[in-house]
């Protein structure tokens, strides 16, 4: 899970122990050192500007100290109490001008006259159009820090996105239209740059592979699964695939991908849904069928939850229980099992989509609060549709039943109560796959992210 690391400066004219008529300082310490506490206590790093700012100068030079940090992902600014804002309003858009992050805190209070300077710093910041956040509540309050905390998260990941590679093996596989990406809308959005290579490379790579490497590789694998590796060239195809494809990954400098998966891969030489679930298992956000938006919404979620992630076809809904089945074509990071289905083996198992053959995980997922996501495109504008959910494991006299409903009752399931309304889900929903991430706060931190971005955000 991503840390960010954010400048904490507080701001006001009445300070370095100014006075009121009452004897109190107007800048109460106190509640500054609490603020900044809450927020370390919650996860964020911070950078504490020493100076409280009141002038243009001071302002001007906070602003610098920060703009150019590429270890600090933004700032917030504490009131301490009220501001003239015409002395901070330009160093701030100046600092905006990075492309980093900008939220202010104001504590409750009459005392300090705190509510005066929040409002009309934030007043300042939507007169010229500047994005931000403002957040009105006290440090011991979890919906305020919750808010505070999600922002930057958002923020660190906006960041961490610029940059980097989005890789492709092979083109569009099942002619999967909901998935397509335009190289330059990406950039333009988020600062990725979309790199390709045909499936010859990875073929040529994977046959490469000494048997040394792939004896050393079932060793590392084995732990992580409740059944043996199976021997023989189908098991070993899918362990070379998965060596291929980190190890084209670290030359071509890419940090996440999408692959083709069939037609191609799996006829020719093995299906790929091993190696999509060891390089999930890696932290390295991928998808199949060359599906970019599910890509992007795996390497959010990846990067902002502490567990790994799931992607799978939505492949029931029960509009009465608000249950959803999830099932991949046998991809799935194996630390996800549970305890009524633990990670194990399967054979790819379906002609038409691999007559190669290859490894596939079966398991059950786990128990947990989290999302269901998708990143998508409604006439060629970025949408994310978010819903709450619940993850949880059939009973043990049901577990089997409830797995052969489907007919593939060896693919890797999980099953999901959304609290959402589900007609909205449906209406909404925009692919056949799904997108699952454990952790509570993915909700708010994924709608932060839309909200920096530019993203269209349907939070059901």
């Amino acid at each position: 899970m991503i840390q960010p690391k954010i400048a904490f400066a507080t701001y006001g004219v009445h300070k370095d122990g100014l006075l009121d008529p009452l004897g109190k300082p107007f800048v109460d310490e106190e509640i500054v050192r609490n603020a900044a506490n809450s927020l370390e206590q919650a996860g964020l790093q911070l950078v504490k500007h020493g100076t409280v700012i009141a002038t243009k100068q001071e302002a001007l030079e906070c602003m610098r100290a920060y703009k150019h940090r590429e270890d600090v992902d933004g700032l917030l600014l504490f009131t301490g109490t009220w501001v003239w804002a015409s002395h901070m309003i330009a160093a701030i858009r100046d600092y905006a001008m990075a492309g980093k992050a900008v939220a202010l805190w104001t504590v409750p209070g009459s005392q300090g006259w705190r509510p005066v300077g929040g409002l009309v710093l934030h007043g300042a910041l939507e007169e010229i159009g500047l994005a931000h956040r403002s957040v009105y509540g006290d440090c011991d309050d979890p919906d305020t820090v919750g808010r505070i905390t999600a922002y930057f998260r958002a923020a660190c990941m906006k960041n961490r996105l610029n940059l980097t590679t989005a890789g492709a093996f092979g083109g569009r596989g099942m002619g999967q239209t909901c998935g397509a990406a335009d190289p330059s809308q990406w950039m333009k959005m988020f600062g990725i740059d979309i790199d390709s290579r045909d499936t010859t490379q990875l073929l040529e790579t994977a046959r490469s592979i000494p048997a040394s490497e792939v004896f050393r590789a079932r060793a590392e694998i084995q732990p992580l699964f409740s059944d043996p590796i199976p021997g023989g060239e189908v098991a070993d195809r899918s362990i070379r695939l998965y060596l291929a494809i980190r190890k084209i990954m670290d030359r071509e400098g890419w940090d996440l991908y999408t692959i083709q998966s069939f037609p191609g891969l799996a006829a020719e030489y093995s299906a790929t849904c091993f190696a999509q679930s060891m390089m999930l298992e890696n932290g390295v956000a991928t998808s199949t069928l060359g599906d970019f938006n599910t890509l992007l919404t795996v390497k959010l979620l990846t990067d902002l939850s502490t567990e790994r992630v799931y992607y799978g076809d939505l492949q029931h809904i029960d509009k009465a229980t608000k249950e959803i089945k999830i099932i991949g074509d046998g991809a799935c990071p194996p630390s996800l099992a549970g305890e009524r289905g633990p990670a194990g083996f399967a054979e790819h198992g379906i002609p038409t989509e691999g007559e190669a053959g290859g490894l596939a995980v079966s398991l059950v997922c786990k128990p947990g609060q989290g999302v269901l996501a998708r990143l998508g495109r409604r006439d060629g504008r970025f949408e994310m549709i978010v819903a709450r959910c619940s993850v949880f494991e059939p009973a043990p006299d049901e577990i089997e039943k409830r797995r052969q409903e489907c007919g593939i009752p060896f693919w890797p399931h999980a099953f999901v109560t959304v609290d959402c309304d589900i007609e909205r889900l449906i209406a909404a929903w925009g692919n056949e796959y799904a997108v699952l991430g454990y952790g509570a706060h993915l909700y708010d931190d994924l709608a932060a992210f839309c909200e920096l971005t530019g993203i269209d955000s349907l939070a059901l």
